[in-house]
Order: C-alpha cells, then sequence, then structure tokens
C-alpha cells in the first residue's frame, strides 16, 4: 500500500482527486485533511465514508501537530488545501497569506521530516497574470494581480526553495480554471447554473469578454496525478484544457443548456485587478504523454446536467454565510 495525503480534500478539486485516486490506485489509501472552512464540504466526501482505504482529519494546515498526525506513514503529498477565490482575496488578503504561504510552509517542513518520496504543490495560472497574447509557459515571469494569485505563488516559491536548499522533491502544477461537479457556486460555471435555475440574474463583471482556459475537474485531476507520478522533482508542469472561452461564451451556454433566457443577464461593475485573458502552453507534460480526455462541450453539458440532478448539493450552501456573501459582492455593483 501506498498512502497519499491530500489537503483540502473536501474541497472542489481536492475532493475528485481522493475519488480518482482511490478509482484509480486500488493498492492507495487516501488521508484527507481539511479545515473545512466554508468552501470545505462533507457531502462531496460522502460516498467515500465507508472505504476502508480512506481516513478522514479534521485540522488547519497552518497547524504543525495536525499536520504531523495526518503525514505520519505517508509516501506522497498532495496540496490543495487553500483560500483560492480572487473577489473573497480582495476583500480579505490576509487569510490568503496564512493558508496559501504560511501554511504551505508548515506542510513542507513537515515534508522534510518525514521524508516524503514526493510533494505536489498545486497551483494556478492566476501567477502568471494576465497574457494578452501567446500563451504561457513555465520559464515565463510570475506576474499575479490579485492578493489570491500573489499568495498562491507565494507558496510555489516557497515549494521550490524547499528542493533548491532542502533536496526535498517537489513538483508545482499550474492548473488553467477548473469546472465540474462539488465546486462551489461563488465560481462563474456553478455559481451562473445554479443561479439560471433559480431564475435568478447572472452577474456579468464588465463586459464579459475576459477570457480563461478551462479545463474539466476529473481531466485535471488526472493531470495532476500524472505529474506526481511521472513529473521530475524541482520542476513546474502546466495543466490546461486548451479551451479557450469568453465568460460571456461561457454564459450563453449555461443558458442555451439549461434553455433559459438571456434576459437574465446582468452586467454588473468589474472587479478591481481583473485580469484580462489567461491561456497555458502545455506543452512541456504533453511530451511527457499527458492530455486531457474530456471534450469542452460534452463536459459542461454533464456538469450542467450534475447542478441539474443534485439541487440537494447546493440548495443549503446557498444560504446563510453564502447569502450574506452574495449580497456583499453583487448588492452594491
Amino acid at each position: 500500500m501506498k498512502r497519499v495525503l491530500i489537503t483540502g480534500g473536501a474541497g472542489f478539486i481536492g475532493s475528485n482527486y481522493a475519488h480518482y485516486v482511490l478509482g484509480e490506485h486500488p493498492h492507495y489509501e487516501a488521508v484527507i485533511l481539511d479545515k473545512l472552512t466554508y468552501a470545505g464540504n462533507m457531502d462531496n466526501l460522502k460516498d467515500l465514508s465507508d472505504n476502508p482505504r480512506y481516513r478522514f482529519i479534521k485540522g488547519d494546515i497552518c497547524d504543525p501537530e495536525v499536520v504531523n498526525e495526518a503525514m505520519s506513514g505517508c509516501n506522497y503529498v498532495v496540496n490543495f488545501a487553500a483560500e483560492t477565490h480572487v473577489d473573497r482575496s480582495i476583500v480579505d488578503p490576509g487569510s490568503f497569506i496564512t493558508t496559501d504561504v504560511y501554511g504551505t510552509h508548515v506542510l513542507l517542513e513537515a515534508a522534510r521530516r518525514f521524508g516524503v518520496e514526493r510533494f505536489l504543490q498545486v497551483s494556478t495560472d492566476e501567477v502568471y497574470g494576465s497574457v494578452l497574447e501567446g500563451f504561457s509557459n513555465e520559464q515565463d515571469s510570475l506576474h499575479p494581480s490579485s492578493p489570491y494569485s500573489a499568495s498562491k505563488a507565494g507558496g510555489e516559491l516557497m515549494a521550490r526553495a524547499y528542493h533548491t536548499t532542502y533536496g526535498l522533491p517537489v513538483v508545482i502544477t499550474r492548473g488553467s480554471n477548473t469546472y465540474g461537479p462539488y465546486q462551489y457556486p461563488e465560481k462563474l460555471i456553478p455559481l451562473f447554473v445554479t443561479n439560471a435555475l433559480d431564475e435568478v440574474p447572472l452577474p456579468v463583471y464588465g463586459d464579459g469578454l475576459n477570457r480563461r482556459d478551462w479545463i474539466y475537474v476529473l481531466d485535471h485531476c488526472a493531470g495532476i496525478d500524472f505529474v506526481l507520478h511521472n513529473g521530475e522533482a524541482g520542476e513546474i508542469y502546466n495543466v490546461g484544457g486548451g479551451n479557450e472561452h469568453t465568460n460571456m461564451e461561457i454564459t450563453r451556454l449555461i443558458l442555451e443548456l439549461l434553455e433559459k433566457s438571456s434576459d437574465l443577464i446582468t452586467y454588473v461593475k468589474d472587479r478591481p485587478g481583473h485580469d484580462r485573458r489567461y491561456a497555458l502552453d502545455c506543452g512541456k507534460l504533453q511530451a511527457l504523454g499527458w492530455s486531457p480526455a474530456h471534450s469542452f462541450q460534452n463536459a459542461m453539458a454533464e456538469t450542467v446536467k450534475w447542478y441539474l440532478d443534485n439541487r440537494w448539493w447546493w440548495e443549503k450552501i446557498k444560504s446563510g454565510e453564502y447569502a450574506r456573501y452574495y449580497e456583499q459582492m453583487y448588492g452594491g455593483r
């Protein structure tokens, strides 16, 4: 048996990765460490509760004692734990620095102490900043625009420093915008799908022409797992879907799939520092033998259908803390 520690494993990509690992690697055990903040949800792991190869620990990656307990006996560490939403980072940047930078440091220290075989730091294409033309590759300079992307860049740099200074076998992935089941409905696609289902306006920032590369969550998980097992220590790998679309194109596709009126589209004031475009050159990872397996059109249709079929999951989320956040973000726009 191999044992992998998945931090932030009750969140969106982390929970999908936990399912992926246990499904693809029958000789692996998965330890999930999650603080269960607003975006951590035990419903995401509900169907794993009886799996003997699964263990959940509630705790903060900033707590060395909890991290030591979770990492003991683990061969691999995959760090998804992070504050991730750009809008929230504008309101409360301090929590992003604490989790995304200091928390990463605590994990790296424990990984060095336990001598793990591989530490994978999950990062984002947002660290490159806005790319108006061409594609970002792993050698490009980092130009983060938001407190979120700056904190992720800080976590990356700390991970690379631990490889260079201490020889810790670190690899880093920079993923593009990810979509799929179990995504907290503050992000564009689940927000607009669930709003449309409830006949609530879809708040489009600015002119709606900001462009992103989109990757289906199962492809993202497969790319991360591929890098974990095949990437070279000390290296960075872009993990993108090769599906570049504007926010407005995404919005209209969602309305089309749900057969809803475009009258639901509402333009709102843009957020500060909103990057215009991200686009990844994934040639480095593709040269190792990985490429995404799902078409954008089919995966989007599956994603929309999942939210349509799983109202039980998101309806209880869109109340309480979420409702207060939504009013704070969009009430004055």
